[in-house]
This record gives structure tokens, sequence and C-alpha cells, in this order.
């Protein structure tokens, strides 16, 4: 209503995408700010930006299963490395320690669902434990997918090269056009960064609204019934059996896409890096970002993946010990993710996302801000 934008007089204005004209002009400018900023950004800050916005596809995947459906998963890193592996054995040629067999040089048109597809079945053959099991035991259940990924990846050598050695990541080959080389898009010359970043913009988009669209589904509502209470929503009518596969079906394939288009950017990749650390470091996006929120799941992805990059920069004004030397990068990092992950878990449960909406309110309210 005019002159009443916080006033719902209807269901379908609540599940709206956006409630208010105001919504869409900030959401346009913030659109418009991030497609401007890798035009004028230096190249060391490019290079994690750009990761971050592949991060947020699979922390949203993260956030589907664990936040919206209250399954909570530390096997993501699992899925990310199906991905990975999938995109780089369809895409790219013989690579040292890899069989030329695995290689068919497909487009990315083809290896991107594939590698989406291929970690949402392996998904859905997990889902059915997470019938029996929940809370702390499922966590622990998934948690054993990491180890053993972990080794699969290590052994299994014609595919990844081995520990130590490795693959070359996926090439961004679409249509013939390479999106990896430097080059001229519609008459503007953009680095191979660039593209990337401007590739992962647009998938993000994309994403994001399909994963918004399904949370304000028939689907969202019944993952969100069976998070808040799962008995209750099996005396509703709700499948439960179903609502779980589609779950970590949906969670999977995002962690799929996002495997597949991670490592293009650095362009190697590792089997030791889909461990344990990487789980944590999803779960760390949703916490920091905000459960249950499409926006956290981005804020949080962005966040994390950037403080190394902000850490270094501060790094330089940081005091120095000649004793003891200064705190290198990774022991700033796990310090500052503890620290992070104890606060929004105490003060503000919403994360990011809720730090953003306490701040929105206050000055929807200014003056009387109390």
């Amino acid at each position: 209503m005019r002159g009443r934008p916080g006033l719902i007089t209807s269901y379908r204005r609540d599940i709206a995408l956006f409630r208010t004209g105001t919504q869409r002009f900030w959401m346009v400018v913030l659109l418009v700010v991030a497609a401007w900023l890798p035009l004028w950004m230096p190249n060391d800050w490019l290079v994690p930006a750009a990761i971050s916005l592949f991060a947020a596809i699979g922390a949203i995947g993260l956030n589907l299963v664990t936040g919206y459906a209250g399954q909570v998963s530390l096997g993501h890193a699992f899925f990310l490395g199906v991905g990975a592996y999938v995109a780089a054995a369809l895409s790219t040629e013989t690579g040292p320690g890899t069989r030329g067999l695995l290689a068919f040089g497909f487009d990315m048109i083809i290896w991107l669902p594939l590698a989406g597809l291929i970690a949402a079945l392996l998904g859905v053959i997990v889902a059915p434990v997470a019938l029996r099991l929940k809370g702390l035991y499922l966590a622990f259940v998934t948690l054993g997918l990491v180890f053993l990924g972990t080794h699969l990846f290590q052994s299994w050598k014609e595919l990844t090269g081995g520990a130590g050695v490795g693959r070359r990541a996926a090439e961004l080959n679409l249509l013939g056009y390479r999106l990896d080389k430097d080059g001229e898009v519609f008459g503007l010359f953009l680095t191979d960064t660039q593209k990337i970043y401007f590739l992962g913009f647009v998938l993000l988009i994309v994403m994001a609204l399909v994963a918004k669209n399904l949370a304000r589904s028939r689907i969202g509502r019944a993952f969100a019934a069976i998070r808040d209470r799962d008995i209750a929503a099996e005396i509703m009518g709700i499948d439960l059996t179903r609502y779980k596969v589609i779950a970590f079906g949906v969670s999977s394939f995002y962690a799929g896409i996002a495997g597949a288009l991670l490592y293009t950017v650095t362009g190697f990749l590792e089997p030791t890096s889909f461990n344990l650390t990487l789980s944590v470091f999803y779960v760390a996006m949703v916490l920091i970002g905000g459960v249950a929120t499409i926006s956290g799941s981005i804020m949080g992805a962005v966040f994390v993946t950037m403080l190394p990059r902000l850490i270094d920069f501060a790094a330089e004004y940081l005091p120095y010990d000649p004793a003891t030397g200064p705190l290198n990068t990774g022991q700033l990092e796990a310090i500052m993710f503890g620290l992070l992950i104890v606060f929004f878990l105490i003060f503000e449960p919403l994360g990011l996302y809720g730090l953003w909406i306490r701040v929105r309110n206050y000055w929807k309210a200014w003056p009387f801000s109390y």
C-alpha cells in the first residue's frame, strides 16, 4: 500500500522476491556496482573476488540442505571434488599423470551441467542415510564422505594425477570461445580474470534466483517444516523421504557446479584440496553469512574468500616482534574464523545478513530508533 511499504496484505506479497520498489532499486544498484568493480579492481584483488562468486554457488547449495532443510552436512568438499574432476576429465586433454581416455574435450555447455548432475546423483545415493539420522549423527556420517573422497581422489591417479602431482582444471571453452584467455567481448578488451569474474557473476545471479524461487515454492516450505519439526511435518502429510532426497540432490548439484568452476581461476586441481578444512570453510560461509538466507550465503562466501586478502593487507600495519616473528596469513585466518564463528553463533545467529537487517531497521525507524 502507498505510504505503508512494510504492511503485507497478501500471502503472495509475503513470499515475493522483492516486496517493495526500494528493494528492487537497491538490488539494481548492487548489481551495477558488482558489474563495474572488475573494470578497475587490481588483479590481486580480482582473483579472490572471482573465486568468491563461484564459492557463493557452493555456499547456497550447502545452505539449502543445512539452513533450509535442517540436514547438517559436513561432506560438501566431497561433492565439490566430484564436480571439479568430472569437469576436468571431460574438458581437458591428457595431463601429468592422467590418461587421455578420460578427456574428451567437451564444451563447457556440456561438462558444466554433467558435473552438477553427477554430483547430484551421488547426493541422491547418500540421501537415504538422512532418513534415519539427524543432527550430530548425520554430520558425522557426511563427514565420512570427506575422508572417503580424499582417499579416492589420491588413489585414482588416472583421473586426478595423484597427491603431489594433480592435473589441470577444466577449460572454459564456451561454444568455441575461450573465457580463460585475454580478448575482446562486445568490443571491450577484458583480461582472462575479468572474463572469469563476469562468468561467475552471471551464473551466480541465475543460481541464486533459482534457489530463491525454490525456497519460496512448495518444496521450500516443506524443507522449512522438516527443519522445524520433522514429526509434525510428517503428520501434516509431507513426504520426508522425498524432500530429504531433493534437498541433498539439489545441494550436491550446486556443489558440483561450484567445484567445476572454482578451480578454473587457478587452473590446477590437487587431490588433497578437497579435505575437511574445505568443508569447514563452507560451513563458516553459511554461519557467518546467515543460515537459511540466499543473501547470507553470498555475503558469507564473499567475506570468507576475501578474508585472507584482507589479512594480507592488514598484516603490513601489524606490529612486528623480532623474537617471535609476525603471524602468517594462515594463522591469522584460523584465529579470525574461530572468533567470527563464535561471535555470530552467540550474538547474531543470522550472521552478516542479520547485521544488515539490524542496520536497515535502525535507519528505517530513525530518529526514533530506540
